[in-house]
C-alpha cells in the first residue's frame, strides 16, 4: 500500500512500530558497511595463485629480453601491452600500461592537462576558467579530481540510455572553456546504466569550441558481469572516434583493480598515438617505468580475454547472491510504498537508491547510528551537493551475505521512518512533533 495513501493515525501508528523496530537494531552495537564497491575476502582469494606466477624459473624474462626486474619500457612490456590492446580491441600502439589502479592513471592525465597542456594547446592552470561536464549520478572520485584543481563542474541528468546528450553537444560546442566529461560508460557508478549505441556514436561525434576537449571514458567495469547470459556490450569509443574524424578526442581508461587485488592492480590508457605518445613523453619526467614485475605475474595469470571472462564469472558467482538478495529484499518491503526507486543492474558495484526528495542525509544518518555505514548522501553529485537530497549508493559487494541482509534491513527501517516523516510534515496540521513522535 502506497504510504501517500495512509491515513495521519496509520502513518503514526506504522511508525512507531518501525522505531520499536529501529531501537531494538540499534542495540545490537552493528559495526556493518556498504559504504564502498569493495570486493569480499572469497573474491580476493580468486587471485592469490597470481602471486606464485613470477618465481626464479620464469627467469623474469620477457618475450623480448627485458628482465622485468630491472629499469625501463616506460609503456609497459609487450604481454601486458597485447593483453589489454585485446581486451579492449584496440592496436598496441593504442595502449599504454601504468600503475596499480586506473583513478590514479586519471588523476596524472588531467594534472598533465592543467601543467603542460595537451597537444600543444595552453596549459588549463593558464586559463582563467576550466570546466567539466559530470553525468548525475556519478563517481565521487572523479568530482574530487576536479575540485583539487579548482576545475568547475557541471551537471548532465542521465536517463536508461546513459548522459542528456543534447545537452552534452549544446554545452561543449558553445563553451570554449569546457574541457572534459567524465563517463563510466558501462555499469555507470552508481546506476549501473549501460550507454546506448547511439549515446556512444553521438559522443564520437562530438564538435566541441575546445580543441583539447577530451572524453574521460572510465571503463572501470567493462567485464564485471553479474550474468553470463545477460551481458550487454558497447560500442568500442576509440573506433567509433576514429570513423568520426576526432580520433584524439577520448582517453580510455581501465585496471585489474576489481579483477585481481584492488590497490595492487594493472592500469591502462587506451588512446590515439598522438595521445599515447604525448603521455610517455611526459610520464617520463616522473617515473622511470612502472611495476612490471606485476604487469607479468598479472598477464601470466589473466593470459587472454576468454581466461578473463572465466575468471570474473567466478566473481560473478559471489556477487550475484547478493544483489539479487538486496533487490529481493527493497522490491519486498517498498515495492508498493510509493516512496523509493531503485535501479536493478546487470553489472557493475552498485544499486543507485532515489528517496523522497530530502530524505537522503537522514536516511543515512539514521543508519549511521545504527552502526550501518553508506556512502554520503550527496557523494554522487559534484561538490557533495544532490539538489533533490535524493540519492543513495548501496555497495553490496563487501559484507558476508548474512551481514548483508541485516544491514539492508536497518537501511530499509530507516527509509520507511524518514519517509513517514516527510508525508506527515504535509499532513501535519493538528499535530506537534515531539522527539521524534507525532501527537494531537
Amino acid at each position: 500500500m502506497s504510504f501517500k495513501n495512509m491515513t495521519i493515525d496509520e502513518l503514526i501508528g506504522l511508525r512507531d512500530e518501525l522505531w520499536a523496530k529501529y531501537e531494538q537494531k540499534k542495540s545490537l552495537n552493528l559495526d556493518l558497511s556498504m559504504a564502498r564497491g569493495k570486493p569480499e575476502t572469497a573474491q580476493l582469494d580468486l587471485s592469490t595463485p597470481m602471486l606464485d606466477k613470477v618465481r626464479e624459473s620464469t627467469h623474469f624474462i620477457c618475450e623480448d629480453g627485458m628482465d622485468v626486474r630491472n629499469y625501463g619500457v616506460l609503456s609497459g612490456i609487450t604481454e601486458a601491452r597485447r593483453f589489454f590492446a585485446n581486451i579492449l580491441d584496440v592496436g598496441m600502439d593504442n595502449i599504454v600500461i601504468y600503475g596499480t589502479a586506473s583513478l590514479t592513471l586519471m588523476y596524472d592525465t588531467v594534472a598533465r592537462a592543467y601543467i603542460k597542456g595537451i597537444l600543444g594547446s595552453k596549459p588549463w592552470c593558464k586559463l582563467d576558467k576550466v570546466k567539466f561536464l559530470c553525468p548525475v549520478p556519478g563517481y565521487d572520485r572523479h568530482f574530487t579530481i576536479c575540485e583539487f584543481f579548482g576545475i568547475e563542474m557541471i551537471n548532465i541528468p542521465m536517463d536508461e540510455n546513459g548522459p542528456d546528450m543534447d545537452m552534452v553537444e549544446r554545452l561543449v560546442s558553445e563553451d570554449e572553456s569546457i574541457k572534459g566529461i567524465w563517463c563510466v560508460p558501462k555499469y555507470s557508478n552508481p546506476s549501473g546504466i549501460v550507454y546506448s549505441d547511439e549515446v556512444v556514436r553521438r559522443f564520437a561525434r562530438l564538435r566541441p569550441a575546445a580543441k583539447d576537449f577530451r572524453i574521460y571514458w572510465d571503463n572501470a567495469y567493462f567485464i564485471h558481469h553479474l550474468y553470463r547470459d545477460n551481458q550487454p556490450e558497447i560500442l568500442n569509443i576509440v573506433t567509433e572516434c576514429e570513423k568520426a574524424g576526432n580520433p584524439d578526442m577520448v582517453y580510455e581508461f581501465c585496471s585489474t583493480s576489481k579483477i585481481t587485488f584492488p590497490g595492487s592492480g594493472v592500469s591502462a590508457l587506451a588512446a590515439s598515438k598522438a595521445n599515447i605518445d604525448e603521455t610517455i613523453k611526459f610520464m617520463g619526467a616522473q617515473t622511470i617505468s612502472h611495476d612490471k614485475v606485476n604487469q607479468l605475474r598479472h598477464v601470466m595469470f589473466l593470459q587472454n580475454k576468454e581466461q578473463l571472462k572465466e575468471h570474473m564469472m567466478k566473481h560473478a558467482d559471489i556477487m550475484r547472491p547478493k544483489f539479487e538478495k538486496v533487490l529481493d529484499m527493497l522490491e519486498a518491503e517498498l515495492g508498493d510504498a510509493d516512496i523509493a526507486t531503485w535501479t536493478k543492474p546487470l553489472g557493475g558495484y552498485f544499486i543507485s537508491f532515489d528517496a523522497m526528495d530530502g530524505c537522503a542525509k537522514k536516511i543515512v544518518e539514521m543508519c549511521s547510528d545504527a552502526g550501518i555505514i553508506l556512502t554520503d548522501a550527496g557523494a554522487t553529485y559534484p561538490y557533495g551537493n544532490d539538489p533533490r537530497d535524493s540519492n543513495i549508493r548501496i555497495a553490496p559487494s563487501f559484507p558476508p551475505l548474512e551481514e548483508l541482509i541485516t544491514a539492508c534491513e536497518v537501511f530499509i527501517i530507516c527509509v520507511k521512518i524518514v519517509s513517514i516523516d516527510k508525508i506527515l510534515e504535509s499532513k501535519k496540521k493538528g499535530y506537534i512533533k515531539t522527539n521524534g513522535t507525532y501527537y494531537r
